[in-house]
């Protein structure tokens, strides 16, 4: 059994790196469920249509130096993609989606 200041010296390993990912996240992103974001990608089949859209496996959609520039223009061109299609996502599901995304691709850290 670790000793009480190894035990110490791990707890505050993890709520600095736990509060370090916060401090990264985008003001757009705080609380978004990343779990549910990943299920609306696969629901709605969003690899599939970007893959068929510039071929390979879709990531040559994701421009991170292009158009898209800011957390706020990722949630933006996953609101245009959820009308477009009709996919009838909520604000939550956009965001959780959109954040996903910025983990993933984008890494905009405000």
């Amino acid at each position: 059994m670790p000793s009480a200041n190894v035990a110490s010296l791990l707890l505050l390993a993890v709520l600095s790196t736990s509060q370090l990912a916060v401090a990264q996240t985008p003001d757009i992103f705080k609380g978004a469920d990343l779990a549910n974001g990943e299920a609306q990608i696969a629901q709605h089949k969003c690899v599939q249509c970007h893959t068929s859209k510039v071929g390979g496996d879709g990531s040559a959609i994701y421009k991170p130096e292009g158009r898209i520039n800011t957390a706020g223009f990722l949630r933006g061109m996953v609101t245009q993609c959820n009308a477009t299609l009709n996919l009838q996502m909520f604000d939550e599901d956009i965001t959780d989606v959109a954040a996903v995304l910025n983990r993933d691709h984008y890494h905009f850290k405000k």
